[in-house]
């Protein structure tokens, strides 16, 4: 966990774009002022745009509680007490809201002209997915449990030419995000200020807990009807799963994992396609847990440790 460093150095993850606005770019009294704005009952704080989802001609209020788009891994040097974005692939920003992916319709773009055949499909979204009977069959009233959260269909082709959308960013654990509002109220500094807080992106809960049970509800059905998953990720969220083998045709794949990474210019960070994998729902469950089973006696082993302690 890179937030204690070694060295000279510590690292911290703090905030890497809040309302779509880079981090680093803002001044002072830019942060403190969102800060500020961060301890008003909800209803009293003024709205924000969302910068990645809007366009001039339609501007998109921001949603998230907070308002924070990614994190970031900060460095702080102890002979200085400088602070920097940490250097390389470290300091890349880790998307922690899902509406950050929508930048520029790219996503929806990629995957139509790649899964539907064409770069302007219509989105759907929340589709009912699952659905139980009452157990009282002479009252069977039907209920949806579960939604496919979008569905990109091809505006002109009949039968019906789609396919099912994820969208996962990565959840963080460890200090709230109101601890680092705290410290930029009181931060008086002209200097990039270091992150109050210890957390980490949590790939773990955002993958094997909520992204590979989705996958598992939802894809065997897909695949009886013939049609694929896309799933949504940056490129940090796919580096953290482990090894899965691919396919080299979509024909051949459930699931078509469609990776972006960030490219940052100016003020703004702009979203950018990376590389798509194309893999079995089997090999990405395996992908997902990024684990092997121990053999039966290093089990065994670990057992006769935690009795020996207790």
């Amino acid at each position: 966990m890179p937030t204690s460093g070694s060295g000279k150095d510590r690292s911290r993850y703090g905030i890497g774009e809040w309302y779509g606005k880079s981090f680093v770019r803002l001044s002072a009294n830019e942060r403190k002022a969102l800060a500020n704005m961060q301890s008003l009952p909800k209803k009293d704080q003024p709205p924000q745009v969302c910068i990645p989802r809007s366009t001039p001609q339609n501007p998109i209020l921001c949603t998230k509680q907070g308002g924070v788009c990614s994190l970031r891994l900060y460095t702080k040097s102890e002979g200085t007490n400088r602070v920097s974005v940490a250097p390389g692939n470290l300091g890349r920003l880790r998307t922690t809201c899902p509406y950050r992916f929508e930048q520029n319709a790219l996503i929806y773009h990629w995957i139509g002209e790649t899964l539907v055949g064409t770069k302007k499909p219509i989105i759907v979204k929340e589709v009912g997915f699952l659905e139980r009977g009452d157990s009282d069959a002479a009252t069977a009233a039907r209920e949806d449990v579960g939604r496919i959260d979008n569905v990109l269909v091809h505006p002109r082709k009949d039968p019906l030419c789609w396919c099912a959308l994820e969208i996962q960013a990565v959840y963080f654990s460890g200090a709230a995000m109101s601890v680092e509002f705290a410290m930029l109220r009181r931060h008086g500094g002209r200097g990039l200020p270091f992150p109050a807080g210890q957390r980490r992106p949590d790939y773990r809960s955002s993958g094997p807990k909520r992204l590979m049970p989705q996958l598992q509800i939802k894809v065997p059905s897909l695949r009886r009807w013939g049609k694929k998953m896309a799933v949504v990720v940056d490129e940090d969220f796919f580096a953290a799963l482990g090894p899965m083998d691919k396919v080299s045709h979509p024909s051949n794949a459930d699931i078509l994992w469609f990776v972006v990474g960030y490219t940052e210019t100016g003020g703004h960070a702009q979203l950018e396609r990376r590389f798509v994998r194309m893999t079995t729902l089997e090999r990405a469950v395996e992908g997902l847990t990024a684990g092997r089973p121990v053999t039966l006696d290093t089990f065994e082993a670990r057992i006769r440790q935690k009795l020996n302690r207790s």
